[in-house]
C-alpha cells in the first residue's frame, strides 16, 4: 500500500460522508471476500469492484459493520486467494442497498 493510502485510512472519522470523487480507478471483480472481526465473526460476501484504494462488497444478509470498523479481509477467486494473509481494511461508506466500501489500511 502507498503512504497516501495509509494516511487516508488513518484520517477517516466515524460517520464521515464519502463523496464521489475517486482517487483510484475501479475495476470489476468477481470474487468471494472473507471479512473477519472479533465482535462479528467471519462473514463471506461478494466483491463488486476493486481499486488500489479499496474494494466494494455486497453484504447480502450479513450484519453491516458501522463506518470506521476495521476488518481483516481475504479475497478469493476461483484460482485461489489473492492474499494469503488477511489485510486490514476500514469501512468507509455504506449504501442503503447493503454495498459497503472498504479502504486498505
Amino acid at each position: 500500500m502507498t503512504l497516501w493510502g495509509a494516511l487516508k485510512c488513518m484520517s477517516v472519522d466515524k460517520g464521515q460522508a464519502m463523496d464521489n470523487r475517486r482517487t483510484y480507478t475501479r475495476q470489476p471483480l468477481e470474487a468471494t471476500v472473507e471479512l473477519t472481526h472479533p465482535g462479528i465473526g467471519l462473514m463471506t460476501v461478494q466483491a463488486l469492484n476493486i481499486s488500489d484504494g479499496g474494494i466494494a462488497v455486497s453484504m447480502g444478509r450479513h450484519v453491516v459493520p458501522p463506518v470506521g470498523t476495521v476488518l481483516q479481509v481475504r479475497i478469493k477467486r476461483h484460482s485461489g486467494a489473492l492474499n494469503d494473509n488477511p489485510v486490514a481494511m476500514r469501512v468507509v461508506h455504506i449504501q442503503p442497498n447493503g454495498i459497503v466500501g472498504l479502504m486498505f489500511c
